[in-house]
């Protein structure tokens, strides 16, 4: 078992398998947060934090404390618009959840049989494709990289290889990245775009719905390219209220990695059917649904080539219908976790006569790709399938997250 390092909490983490990394007081062995755990029980109680149990605060402090924690609520942007992402509340939403241990295996095989019957003439083989872009090719052969970090470099390359070959991936526009987390995907896609003789812009917007330890957009702030982060759930986001994307009026282009569950559905809604951003005395012709928007979501989907109509140009100005959206690059995860009223899928499923139940259940089937046994002493080079809760992902956990002390 390592050592603690110099200065920092004894307290060993047995989540992590390592000690807390937090900064402790002159003389002191336990960080705030671990306080309790010094001999003698010095220092004040400390009690969950009524806006946030994740972290304690110390009783005495605790009013000073609700004034200034990162949970507290705090005014509304003006792009907030509540739930304008949500989809159609209906009655079906609030049925109850029913596990698939719960049910017997005539459902079980029923449930197959429907869900079989769905997909009857559709292209079920998907083309499995993992690209790669040459700004991070450096990264990916650095042997200092352990293998969570090799595994994210590999889909951020991919992402960038896929919105290379839509040709999605120029300057004159900007990358909304949704459910950004520290931001290393935008980091990726300003290092492939950076050009000092272009003159043409270059933003990158960063929407995350939680407070975010060490963001990577904070060191990329140069000329010609802007960097902007938003603190709002997509499910509330309203890009045409975006004040940045009013001013600049460049053309859009979504990208996300781990859009977990749900945000996926939130974030296509949010990206093509928010009002118009660009203002036009004129009226906006109405968009077309066809091949004039390419789409690409990586690992799961079908891709409509970039068209040659509205929003395909590459500068501002270009295009006067509404949101002018070039396409969207995204990578998929936790299916388990999508729910009824944002699915933008609904009209299929209800057309084969299906509902809230049966996506339900879906959902939760969808694990059965993914899970698997996971012996301790075998090897990740040589496992099969695995759950993806056996792992923390980017968008379950920064790399660091130890709770904030009071």
């Amino acid at each position: 078992m390592a050592a603690p390092l110099p200065g920092r909490c004894n307290f060993f983490v047995q989540r992590k398998r390592r000690f807390c990394k937090m900064v402790t007081g002159t003389g002191k062995r336990f960080c705030g947060e671990h306080a309790t755990m010094e001999e003698g029980g010095g220092g004040s109680r400390r009690i969950p934090c009524p806006l946030d149990p994740k972290h304690t605060v110390a009783e005495e402090l605790l009013e000073k404390h609700l004034k200034k924690c990162n949970s507290r609520d705090k005014p509304r942007p003006v792009y907030y618009v509540e739930n304008i992402n949500a989809g159609r509340a209906d009655k079906d939403q609030n049925l109850p959840q029913v596990t698939l241990c719960e049910r017997s295996r005539e459902e079980l095989e029923s449930l197959v049989e429907k869900l079989k019957a769905a997909v009857k003439g559709l292209q079920e083989e998907v083309e499995d494709r993992t690209l790669s872009h040459p700004v991070l090719q450096e990264e990916l052969t650095n042997p200092n990289n352990g293998d969570s970090a090799h595994k994210h470099l590999k889909q951020q390359a991919s992402i960038l290889g896929h919105l290379q070959e839509l040709g999605l991936l120029h300057r004159g526009r900007c990358f909304v990245e949704f459910g950004a987390g520290r931001g290393k995907l935008s980091h990726w896609i300003h290092k492939a775009l950076q050009n000092p003789e272009s003159r043409e812009d270059l933003q990158l917007l960063l929407v995350e719905r939680s407070s975010t330890r060490f963001k990577v957009d904070g060191k990329h702030q140069d000329g010609g390219v802007a960097f902007e982060r938003l603190q709002v759930d997509i499910q509330h986001l309203d890009l045409s209220k975006v004040p940045l994307l009013r001013n600049r009026k460049l053309p859009l282009v979504g990208v996300g990695k781990h859009l977990c569950g749900a945000a996926t559905d939130l974030a296509l809604r949010c990206l093509l059917e928010t009002p118009a951003i660009m203002e036009d005395p004129e009226p906006p012709p109405k968009r077309l649904k066809g091949p004039e928007t390419a789409l690409r979501t990586e690992d799961s989907s079908t891709t409509s080539p970039p068209g040659s109509g509205p929003g395909s140009g590459s500068g501002p100005g270009s295009g006067s219908g509404p949101a002018p959206v070039l396409g969207l690059a995204v990578a998929l995860c936790c299916h388990h976790r999508c729910e009824w009223r944002h699915y933008v899928g609904q009209q299929f499923f209800l057309q084969r006569g299906l509902g809230a139940a049966e996506f339900s259940a879906f959902c939760r089937m969808s694990s059965w790709a993914t899970c698997g046994l996971r012996p301790a002493n075998q090897s990740a080079a040589s496992q099969g399938p695995t759950n993806q809760r056996g792992e923390v992902e980017e968008h379950e956990a920064a790399e660091e997250t130890e709770a904030p002390s009071g």
